[in-house]
């Protein structure tokens, strides 16, 4: 579905599941049967729940936030090739450290191959670097 490099971006007239093309091949790392859990999480919910509950939640009034800082030791692991750096300004944003502003004791780590999914593609390297960090902060 979306584990490429490009942004998926749906027309006006459609919605972002009208974009997928059901012929498009599985990656190699993405098996029919962890298409199969992640849509049975999706069934309910229509998409509804994943993609308006985090940003309304980020956005709500009621979160009444005084620090908007994350104040305790993070780890953000992008892939090179994902989508989201696509986004405008965004790229810029983590590389040139101005999220720290809200997240100052972040570290970033760039896996080259990975896309959108890279916790999927480089499981192993993925877990690798969260026990490197949770070591380091504990």
């Amino acid at each position: 579905m979306f584990s490429g490099s490009e942004l998926p971006v749906a027309k006006e007239d459609q919605e972002i599941m009208d974009i997928v093309d059901p012929s498009t091949p599985l990656p190699q790392w993405f098996t029919e049967e962890d298409l199969t859990a992640y849509a049975t999480l999706y069934e309910k919910s229509k998409f509804t729940y994943p993609l308006k509950i985090p940003y309304r939640t980020i956005r709500s009034e009621e979160l009444n936030l005084t620090n908007k800082k994350v104040e305790i030791p993070s780890l953000l692991i992008m892939g090179e090739k994902d989508y989201v750096c696509l986004f405008p300004g965004m790229d810029n944003y983590i590389r040139s450290g101005d999220v720290k502003n809200y997240v100052p004791d972040l570290e970033i780590t760039f896996i080259p191959e990975g896309s959108h999914f890279v916790h999927e593609q480089f499981p192993g390297q993925v877990n690798e670097l969260i026990i490197k960090f949770l070591k380091k902060h504990t």
